[in-house]
């Protein structure tokens, strides 16, 4: 699939008073009125779609909304104070430190080959549970090495520049056709949904919502830079394993050219950068600011904590045999996103 210039999807399905506040807002001209914060879940379905809608702001925007609202100052001061709620939430429920060394080696402990999604899709899993696990990921590989970009003018020397030669990679080498959010939209139309960008966004619930706020948020503030460089380490030291058994999983489920090579393309680009990571950004980033230990160690356990309230919630969900999604894709063939 050639990558093509796509129209702005509209403005998400409001899911609950302060989205649907925020979305009326987004409606008007820059400048009408914003809603104020009232408390709210942090992890929950509201507070999460009211933060991606005003972070998607600073990515590909929505149709029809003014391109003034991007620098809105009541609405970036309602976004603080929800990026608060969530980063409170966050430090609460991860333990915190200043070890790398061992954050990074419980990454790369074995799993057993049974757990989590993949394990369950392994021994169980069928066509339409593989396409909802896409749909879940599409929010976030949509825009998977974009928030990245953001720190690289906050890093200096040999780790700005070895970040820069993983983004590199993961912008396709130069190749539009390479670019692995366009890799993943080819995948999404070899299993035979839709490619369009945040099509399900309406579709997919508050655990990948968290996931993908979380990226942005790091990614928009320079303070918490290290936080951004710990989520990328954390994600590109798992990847390759992930990646070689969901290559596996879509060779037998959705045997699609597409649906496999998205996958394998990130076995190998990803044990290489895995090395990148650790030995020339996040060493030379500890050797040069090495007061940044606390948020490398935060940004991983974060990363991981998401990650797993993710699986917890699909697996909750298949086992209980029903959709992990807000609407379920039934018909690969007339699968849209929920309105």
């Amino acid at each position: 699939m050639n990558s093509t210039v796509a129209p702005r999807r509209p403005l998400p399905v409001p899911r609950g008073e302060l989205s649907a506040a925020v979305v009326e807002s987004l409606s008007r001209p820059a400048g009408s009125a914003v809603p104020k914060v009232a408390g709210a879940d942090p992890y929950g379905e509201d507070l999460l779609l009211t933060l991606h809608t005003c972070y998607e702001l600073h990515y590909q925007g929505f149709a029809e909304v003014d391109e003034n609202w991007e620098w809105d100052p009541d609405l970036l001061r309602l976004r603080r104070d929800l990026e608060r709620q969530l980063l409170a939430a966050l430090s609460a429920d991860v333990p915190g430190g200043d070890d790398i060394d061992g954050e990074l080696d419980r990454l790369l402990e074995p799993t057993s080959g049974t757990d989590g999604v993949a394990g369950f899709l392994a021994d169980q899993g069928t066509p339409d549970q593989l396409r909802e696990y896409f749909v879940h990921r599409s929010i976030y590989h949509h825009i998977e090495a974009d928030p990245y970009a953001w720190v690289i003018p906050r890093l200096r020397g040999q780790a700005k520049a070895a970040l820069v030669a993983v983004e590199f990679d993961e912008f396709g080498g130069g190749r539009g056709d390479r670019v692995h959010a366009q890799l993943f939209a080819d995948l999404l139309a070899g299993a035979g949904l839709n490619p369009g960008y945040l099509h399900y966004l309406d579709a997919v619930p508050a655990p990948m919502l968290a996931l993908v706020d979380m990226m942005s948020l790091f990614g928009l503030h320079r303070g918490l830079r290290g936080a951004l460089v710990g989520h990328f380490a954390a994600t590109e030291i798992t990847s390759s394993p992930a990646s070689r058994r969901l290559a596996d999983l879509a060779h037998t489920l959705l045997p699609h050219p597409a649906c496999v090579h998205f996958y394998t393309e990130h076995v190998v680009a990803d044990a290489v950068h895995e090395q990148v990571m650790r030995r020339y950004v996040i060493a030379e980033l500890l050797r040069a600011e090495p007061e940044m230990a606390a948020g490398l160690v935060f940004g991983i356990q974060a990363t991981s904590l998401l990650e797993d309230r993710f699986a917890e919630h699909v697996l909750e969900c298949w086992r209980a045999d029903r959709s992990s999604l807000r609407q379920a894709i039934t018909d690969p063939r007339t699968a849209a996103a929920p309105g």
